[in-house]
């Protein structure tokens, strides 16, 4: 079973489309109906639908390491920095992460991008 992703409000349609392309399952928050969550509901919403949460919001770096310390259960959180990487390395990087992981391999977790 492949990593299957839930993308933050804030993440472009370029990067949803270009995983949608290369057969990557991707929900959005939008089409979920949950864009005016807050930042611990969303990750909630991504947990429910066991979908790692895709982001480029350090707001959810914080929320990530208070659900470890405390021994939380979340589905994983995948960050990369707003100038870190450009549109097509990142759709690589999420499809490379959801081809050859598991969701028990980010599972309350955070992976940095790139890999």
């Amino acid at each position: 079973m492949s990593i299957s992703f839930y993308m933050d409000v804030q993440v472009k349609r370029a990067i949803t489309n270009g995983l949608r392309t290369r057969g990557v399952d991707v929900l959005t928050a939008q089409e979920d109906g949950s864009a005016t969550l807050s930042d611990p509901e969303l990750l909630d919403r991504a947990t429910a639908l066991g979908r790692a949460l895709f982001t480029r919001d350090e707001d959810f770096l914080e929320e990530a390491a208070r659900r470890q310390q405390s021994d939380e259960h979340f589905a994983g959180v995948v960050y990369v920095h707003q100038l870190k990487l450009n549109t097509g390395k990142i759709i690589a990087e999420l499809e490379l992460l959801a081809q050859a992981g598991e969701p028990a391999d980010v599972a309350d977790r955070v992976i940095y991008l790139p890999l």
